[in-house]
């Protein structure tokens, strides 16, 4: 899955070449978040005391903001057309790496057009996606964790007040108890994902046989029985993530007014001012999301994990 691409002097040029381009964009990208987050300070302690400030003072700090934001948009549209790009190459080496084993083997091998067709291109698009993620992830948080420190001497709350740098230990904890109980609720999730592929591939493959043979293949009893299975293994699966999203939805929800919490106080001791606040609920937001990386794509780390498993086998079938 990897060899045919960074290991090929036919890829090479793309396959580092790609992935140095793709990890400037993301280092450009978060030290313009950064910039967001400063700016955020100075922002909304005007809109504190507004009426101590002239207008042209909110139009000068719009056009800062336009300045940080313009050039955000552009270098994130044109990362993600790339990386559209990136994967898609990735797809095509490892595609035909994949057939020209294939064709040499004479045994059948179970879902191989699926294998090779779809699971091949879903593979390198949600590792793209979800590398860069954690690449993100690792650079927002040595952006963002010495200014989430510097903001924790604004907190005024007992027990944790004291505790320097106090602000990233509460992130670091809430994030680390979600992925453990993330892990618990969601600990069936790859396997029925695993068996729906293989259900998937099953009813597929009794359509594509009936399209060159509608005597022997598509009979509607077949079919019938195929879809019966389809219909089983997907609601399991939708109701094991019914109660997976209800956990991930409630940790989104009470990540958002945890920074409120703890922050608050300080706003109404006179601590800290409405600028420092928001500066710090984006700055927790920014290193909470880092941490909570693994939680954020619980799903999409299942359905990543339940094709690598398809292809590991794949690649056994035919002596890759």
């Amino acid at each position: 899955m990897f060899r045919s691409f960074f290991k090929s002097r036919k890829w090479f040029v793309w396959a580092y070449g790609g992935a140095f381009f793709l990890l400037f964009a993301l280092f450009v990208q978060v030290e313009l978040t950064v910039k967001i987050n400063a700016w955020y300070g100075g922002f909304y302690n005007i809109l504190q005391k507004a009426t101590e400030h002239e207008v042209s003072e909110l139009w000068t700090e719009m056009m800062k903001f336009a300045k940080i934001a313009f050039p955000y948009v552009l270098i994130a549209t044109v990362t993600s057309y790339f990386t559209r790009i990136y994967a898609f190459k990735w797809r095509e080496a490892l595609t035909f790496s994949y057939v020209s084993k294939w064709q040499t083997v004479e045994e059948e091998v179970e879902g191989a057009s699926q294998r090779i067709q779809e699971d091949i291109y879903r593979f390198a698009r949600i590792f793209e996606s979800l590398g860069l993620q954690v690449i993100r992830a690792i650079m927002t948080l040595f952006a963002f964790l010495p200014i989430l420190w510097g903001l924790s001497k604004g907190v005024d709350v007992e027990y944790i007040k004291d505790i320097p740098g106090s602000l990233v230990w509460v992130a670091l904890v809430v994030s680390i108890g979600g992925l453990v109980i993330s892990w618990f609720v969601g600990i069936k999730l790859p396997g029925l994902e695993y068996n729906n592929q293989k259900v998937e591939a099953a009813f597929r493959k009794e359509l594509v046989y009936a399209e060159d043979d509608k005597v022997n293949y598509g009979k509607t009893e077949t079919i019938v029985e195929l879809f019966v299975g389809l219909k089983f293994n997907y609601n399991r699966l939708f109701l094991h993530y019914g109660y997976f999203d209800i956990w991930v939805n409630f940790f989104e929800q009470l990540m958002v007014i945890v920074p409120y919490l703890i922050m608050g106080p300080g706003l109404f001791t006179g601590l800290i001012t409405l600028g420092v606040l928001v500066q710090v609920s984006n700055a927790f937001s920014k290193v909470r999301e880092s941490f909570s990386i693994f939680i954020a794509n619980w799903t999409t780390i299942t359905e990543l994990r339940s094709i690598h498993k398809r292809l590991r086998e794949f690649e056994h079938n035919i002596d890759y």
